[in-house]
């Protein structure tokens, strides 16, 4: 028996196809990226508040620290946790249930990209600990600073594990975009129309297509930089670059040419992230307010609407990079089409919040709050979409507030949502701590707008993101250290917050509750017993008509 056992715990969490277990390993993976990301941003915050503190284990941070710290969170939040956790992992844990299709489409495929999204992590975080020390061109690693290895300590081994570990993360991501497009093509149960798939399984299924188009990009331009570092290529690097005094052996590239292919890949990144939460608010709204979801054909459509406009509209990140007056004008007219279906999406889901029977259980919270966030974030949207106010804009803490309120805490509190909501599938049949789970609402929510509302009022006057303290600088910025301050006081009682959740979670997997079939009496077939003969009959959201005691009708009842 004793030898039974590690092998069995071996085949069901090392080499199980299964999906549930899948979509568990991904979640736990981007619990452990989150963890060390809010750990690299609270260094920051306290450098940047703080610059002479000595933290222990680490003592002083120096600026190319903070450069370094600075890349390596921006990369685990996006990848790792923005891209990872809303897609990957609930996917994979729900989507196959809520088609009827039990498995999906290719197993072992599923079970491969998991594995090497976690080696892509391990070769990615590896960076830290190298002596020279992680990449410290940032998230989006421009040229030529992330290919001329002689400018920081960082710009050697850092960036080359940045490149290799980005570069397994793309193929990952595109066998698990090709798996979840087959699913859903192929695999639904008999019934299951695409019009009666619940708004989850569409947003999944947009995002999957996204992802196919996007991290390609992304995986040939990984591929041209690391030509350019260790091939003799030039792809983005122009003749006559000179660093520390010596003139560099390039010649007729361009650094354009890689924001092109970057931006190409990272504002669908933005949808990639932020869709997954769409279809989930969309999905508990109409559950816990006891109502259809309001104009569902709207919101399929408006779906696959902002994902096609989001690949027109790259270069809004590049307006001060000289593009052509036709180009900017281009461009900002597609962003601002782009609000249009946004907007279809956040009147849709006041309206089924309308005059309902709403339950304010901690899923629906955080879906009222991701609303919250996602209509405050994107309000600062058609402001960066105008060139003129974006030349002045661009690269201050507004930009940073913009993106980390719209894509970064709208997108985590739809992954607080679908945690709390989904608990019972990702445990053995068990709920979290309801409590415990208000409580941790209302402190993240709190902490979320005092944390990064203030960051557009240092934009606007004009404090540039990236810099490492501010201590010492032009005088105009000495004058915005205080609020520099209340920020990061803010990060600090936001990143303790998620302490609670961790709590909550680690507690309820051994000792919650045990749920019921369907704890949240939902229509949709992930909370039905499983079945051989699955035939569906209905949409997703009929609730509100009593019958029989219940106000709702599962997808499967004739």
């Amino acid at each position: 028996m004793s030898a039974a056992a590690p092998a069995g715990v071996l085949r069901r969490y090392l080499f199980s196809t299964d999906h549930r277990t899948v979509g568990r390993q991904y979640f736990f993976l981007s619990l452990i990226a989150v963890l060390v990301g809010m750990v690299l941003s609270l260094i920051m915050r306290v450098h940047m508040a703080w610059p002479e503190v000595r933290l222990p284990f680490l003592g002083q941070t120096l600026p190319e620290d903070y450069l370094a710290y600075m890349t390596m969170h921006g990369t685990l939040m996006v990848f790792f946790v923005l891209t990872t956790a809303p897609q990957s992992a609930f996917g994979n844990l729900v989507l196959p249930e809520q088609i009827g299709a039990g498995r999906m489409a290719f197993p072992r495929m599923n079970a491969l990209s998991f594995w090497l999204t976690a080696v892509a992590f391990v070769v990615v975080v590896s960076a830290l600990f190298v002596p020279s020390g992680a990449s410290q061109s940032g998230w989006t690693q421009y040229p030529p600073l992330s290919v001329v290895r002689s400018t920081g300590a960082g710009q050697g081994l850092g960036v080359d594990l940045w490149i290799v570990g980005i570069g397994i993360f793309c193929f990952a991501s595109l066998l698990g975009a090709i798996n979840f497009i087959a699913t859903v093509l192929r695999m639904r149960a008999l019934g299951m129309s695409l019009m009666r798939m619940p708004l989850t399984v569409w947003s999944w299924f947009v995002t999957a297509q996204l992802t196919l188009l996007a991290f390609s990009v992304l995986l040939a331009a990984a591929l041209l930089l690391f030509f350019d570092r260790h091939m003799g290529t030039s792809f983005f690097v122009p003749a006559g670059v000179v660093v520390n005094g010596v003139v560099q052996k390039y010649a007729g590239g361009s650094p354009l040419l890689w924001q092109h292919l970057f931006w190409f890949f990272g504002h669908p990144e933005v949808y990639i992230a932020i869709l997954p939460g769409m279809g989930l608010t969309s999905h508990l709204l109409s559950t816990f307010a006891r109502k259809p979801v309001f104009g569902y054909s709207a919101m399929v459509f408006s779906t696959m609407a902002i994902g096609f406009f989001g690949f027109l509209v790259w270069g809004h990140h590049m307006f001060i990079a000289g593009l052509s007056p036709y180009a900017t004008l281009a461009f900002a007219t597609l962003t601002m089409v782009v609000a249009i279906p946004s907007g279809v999406k956040t009147v849709n889901w006041l309206a089924t919040l309308w005059r309902g029977r709403i339950r304010l259980t901690t899923p629906m919270l955080f879906s009222i709050g991701f609303v919250s966030l996602f209509v405050t974030g994107g309000l600062s949207g058609p402001i960066l979409a105008q060139p003129t106010i974006d030349a002045y804009l661009h690269d201050t803490y507004f930009v940073v507030a913009h993106f980390h309120m719209i894509m970064g805490m709208a997108a985590v509190f739809a992954i607080f949502a679908a945690t709390y909501f989904w608990f019972p599938k990702l445990s053995a049949g068990r709920l979290m701590s309801e409590r415990w789970g208000r409580v941790h609402f209302w402190l993240t929510f709190i902490g979320a707008y005092a944390t990064f509302l203030p960051m557009h009022f240092l934009g606007m006057a004009g404090h540039p993101r990236r810099y490492a303290q501010i201590a010492g600088s032009a005088e105009y910025l000495q004058g915005l250290l205080p609020l520099q301050t209340w920020v990061t006081c803010a990060a600090i009682g936001l990143i303790a917050a998620q302490f609670i959740f961790l709590a909550n979670l680690f507690w309820s997997l051994r000792r919650g509750c045990v749920a019921e079939t369907n704890p949240w009496n939902a229509t949709t077939l992930e909370w039905q017993p499983p079945s051989e003969a699955l035939v569906v009959y209905r949409g997703a959201y009929e609730y509100g008509v009593v019958r029989d005691g219940r106000d709702y009708r599962m997808q499967s009842e004739e």
